[in-house]
């Protein structure tokens, strides 16, 4: 870990705890990312039904993108306002989907 933070050209934790720190800190980088990943998934498949026109499908897809999007949230991940946008503006676009 040490070669590789020095080949980056950042200085490696010194102490026990900073080492232990800096271990912490990248795996949760790791699953935030992974996590981030699931959102934006979640919201094109939701996305991609919408535009294929099919309401129930799309429906469906939206009810499970929602359910990922408010977790993430919880977890402080995204900020709750982002989770709100989000959902309201697929939201917005499955309501349109039905006129």
């Amino acid at each position: 870990m040490a070669e590789a933070a020095k080949k980056a050209g950042r200085k490696s934790a010194r102490t026990k705890s900073a080492r232990k720190a800096a271990r912490q800190a990248e795996k949760r980088r790791k699953h935030n990312a992974s996590m981030r990943s699931a959102l934006r998934s979640a919201i094109k498949s939701a996305s991609k039904a919408i535009v294929a026109g099919d309401k129930a499908a799309a429906q469906k897809a939206f009810r499970a993108a929602a359910g990922v999007i408010d977790r993430i949230a919880d977890k402080n991940i995204i900020h709750k306002n982002q989770a709100a946008r989000h959902k309201s503006r697929l939201a917005a676009r499955l309501k349109a989907l039905g006129r």
